[in-house]
């Protein structure tokens, strides 16, 4: 410092005494040895510079929307985070959906392009969340009065969707349903987008004569609103119609196209409110065309419905249990869930079949199974000698029990070989015949005792008596050629009821199978009881040991044709034409019921010729044709009252030659079991609590409460 001030001596001491001077402004020299040097300054500038830019970029990067966490608990990605809207779109993955190859195949030697990264940040749900608001939706609810709304039972259905692309798929359906005219069809659409509902009509094809009745239940603003608004919209658009519609069965679109808030949204409010959620699935207008045909009656019991499966497989029948079963994993259930499986096995199995029944997968691999439940149980018999007539019978039906009323058995024998679309029409007759309108209102659904997926060929009472079909009415005929215009049909080509049940492919109702175990328990109790009396001559015993169903069956058939009698119960059967698409019975590997093989010699001529029985028996081919082209009226079933009607020996009948001849069978039924005639004035209560005096009302109020005491002398 001291060279600084060399000039002036004074400048180096302090004294206030003097007067300062001013510096001369010529000291280049020393000035410019005190200077920083450039360089260094340079490169404090660049880091300054780099500080405020990394400074600059992490306050700008700081999320600034994200909700405020709670550190006390973990949070974790939800699984349906969306993807920010600069990532590549994954494409959903579809099994159903057949593989095509590529137009362009790559080069052998051309390198795979890699995969870029997704961002797994979600992206927040940004957008209008404001109060939920339906502009259009409350006119068109209140406009729709006419249809009973406001009543839990009304014809009403409804179709539902959220995507255009799920729309375009359930409009066609509902148009074909409204044009049916069995029930009021509405559609609701629950969109983001802010499409016209004429043009969307109009896009997919729709017009006046489709009879739908239109609801727009999109929220405002609803292109700017959130997920979590949309999905409180669908929720309470959902409770808004079911409050003024009250439908009786909710159509909504489930192969994938639907937007991903909607169907959870759907399923949680069709738990609250309790209206049955029906979820189409992949193709369902071309597979499940028939269920437009249905009315509101039969829609609303479609989850209700509940089918087991049961197959009895005696010794010596492996190759063609192990047919049915490949053909019943080939059948499409897209109708529904997946049914139980039993399979009754006899003591002796062979290798061939064990190991079948062990690679064995029941659902299919292929059908859509997330719990991976599995729904096959096998039922293996322990007693090495061959089964009586009564052994027989009670290990068959303990097979099953309903759980509900709404619970079904169907039977299978290993003579069966079923088609794909088998339980399409199984479940299209079921609904049809004993949840419509139109049967409960007829009570025709009290008398059905069965669907029989077989056309017999033969008579159960005579193996070896072939059987022809009855032909149509000539009103069934009329309606049928209305109804095909251009089609001629055949007078044979009909469905009828017949009171002889069958035991090759007959699905039996849940509440008839009660009775039937409740038949069955009483006369194995009373016939005990009898066998203990010391009497060479016993009518009961004679009554319940004479066969009319032929050995070539098995043994519970005859059960269950003493049911149909005494009640008046009837057993459907397809047309021939129906049949082909149903069925077929393979007659090469038959044999006959294990309980009545070991008496070859004294069983007459009707064991004796039992390999006679296959060769009469034509095999029918399984046709290729879809289910609706195979039904006589064009696609809709056929009324019970256009129908023929067959008594139990195979002769044309009327209901009021049936109803005569229960109450005589009846008759015959207490006396054997020594019982007086059913007397009038001496009847069950009804549920009212006054007295049937009628014959009639008497036979009708047992038959409603299901009941066998009226037979056995106990009210």
């Amino acid at each position: 410092m001291a060279n600084l001030f060399m000039t002036n001596e004074e400048l180096g001491k302090k004294d206030d005494d003097h007067k300062r001077t001013k510096i001369p402004p010529v000291r280049s020299s020393q000035w410019n040895a005190a200077r920083i040097p450039p360089r260094k300054t340079l490169k404090r500038l660049a880091i300054a510079l780099t500080v405020a830019i990394f400074v600059y970029l992490f306050i700008h990067n700081i999320p600034t929307d994200n909700p405020i966490r709670d550190h006390r608990h973990p949070v974790y990605r939800p699984a349906s985070a969306q993807h920010p809207s600069n990532a590549p779109s994954i494409p959903k993955l579809n099994p159903n959906r057949p593989w095509k190859p590529p137009t362009k195949p790559e080069a052998a030697k051309q390198k795979p392009k890699p995969i870029p990264e997704v961002d797994p940040k979600p992206v927040p749900d940004v957008g209008y969340n404001g109060p939920i608001t339906f502009p259009n939706l409350a006119v068109s609810l209140q406009a729709i009065y006419e249809t009973q709304g406001t009543s839990p039972t009304n014809k009403n259905i409804l179709f539902a969707a959220s995507s255009l692309k799920s729309a375009a798929k359930l409009l066609p359906m509902a148009c074909q349903m409204g044009t049916e005219l069995r029930s009021y069809v509405h559609f609701v659409l629950m969109s983001r987008s802010d499409i016209d509902m004429e043009q969307l009509q109009a896009i997919n094809g729709i017009d006046q004569s489709c009879q739908i009745i239109f609801h727009d239940a999109r929220l405002d603003k609803s292109t700017e609103s959130t997920k979590t608004r949309l999905s409180k919209g669908v929720s309470r658009a959902f409770h808004h119609v079911q409050t003024y519609m009250h439908p009786q069965a909710v159509l909504v679109d489930a192969s994938g196209e639907e937007e991903e808030y909607f169907l959870p949204a759907a399923r949680a409010q069709a738990s609250e409110e309790g209206f049955p959620l029906i979820e189409l699935p992949e193709g369902a207008q071309k597979h499940l065309a028939w269920m437009t045909k249905l009315d509101s009656a039969s829609l609303a019991a479609w989850n209700k419905v509940n089918v087991e499966i049961m197959v009895y497989a005696s010794t010596g029948t492996s190759g063609s249990l192990m047919r049915l079963l490949k053909s019943l994993s080939a059948a499409d259930f897209t109708a529904c869930a997946i049914p139980h499986l039993t399979i009754e096995l006899s003591h002796d199995i062979d290798a061939a079949t064990t190991q079948f029944l062990q690679k064995f997968q029941w659902p299919p691999s292929r059908a859509y199974n997330p719990t991976h439940v599995r729904q096959l149980t096998l039922r293996h018999r322990i007693p090495r000698k061959s089964l009586t007539e009564e052994e027989s019978s009670v290990r068959f039906l303990e097979s099953f029990w309903p759980a509900n009323q709404h619970s079904h058995v169907l039977v299978l024998s290993p003579n069966i070989e079923l088609s794909p679309r088998f339980y399409h029409y199984l479940k299209y007759a079921l609904l049809e015949y004993s949840y419509s309108v139109p049967a409960t209102m007829q009570q025709w659904d009290s008398r059905l005792l069965g669907i029989s997926l077989e056309l017999p060929s033969t008579h159960p009472g005579d193996a070896l008596k072939p059987f022809s079909p009855p032909s149509a009415s000539k009103k069934a005929t009329a309606a049928q050629q209305q109804s095909q215009q251009k089609k001629t049909p055949t007078d044979n080509n009909t469905p009828f009821l017949w009171q002889a049940p069958g035991s090759n492919a007959v699905l039996y109702s849940g509440q008839k199978w009660t009775e039937l175990h409740k038949l069955v328990s009483k006369s194995l109790e009373f016939l005990h009881q009898q066998q203990q009396r010391a009497s060479t001559t016993n009518p009961a015993l004679d009554f319940f040991t004479q066969k009319q169903i032929s050995k070539h069956y098995p043994s519970w058939l005859e059960h269950a044709l003493r049911l149909a009698r005494a009640r008046g119960y009837f057993t459907l059967y397809p047309s021939p034409q129906t049949a082909r698409n149903l069925v077929t019975v393979h007659n090469e590997l038959y044999r006959g019921p294990e309980e009545y093989r070991s008496s070859e010699t004294g069983s007459g001529s009707d064991s004796g010729n039992r390999n006679e029985l296959g060769k009469q028996k034509d095999e029918i081919s399984l046709s290729p044709g879809s289910l609706l082209d195979s039904l006589p009226a064009g696609g809709n079933l056929v009324p019970f009252s256009d129908m023929p009607l067959l008594d139990w020996e195979g002769r044309a009948t009327s209901l009021a030659e049936v109803d005569r001849g229960v109450g005589e069978y009846v008759d015959e039924f207490r006396r054997a079991v020594g019982c007086g005639k059913l007397e009038k004035g001496k009847s069950q209560m009804g549920e009212d609590g006054e007295g049937e005096e009628d014959e009639k009302n008497i036979l009708a109020n047992v038959v409603r409460k299901g009941g066998v005491e009226d037979l056995f002398c106990n009210w």
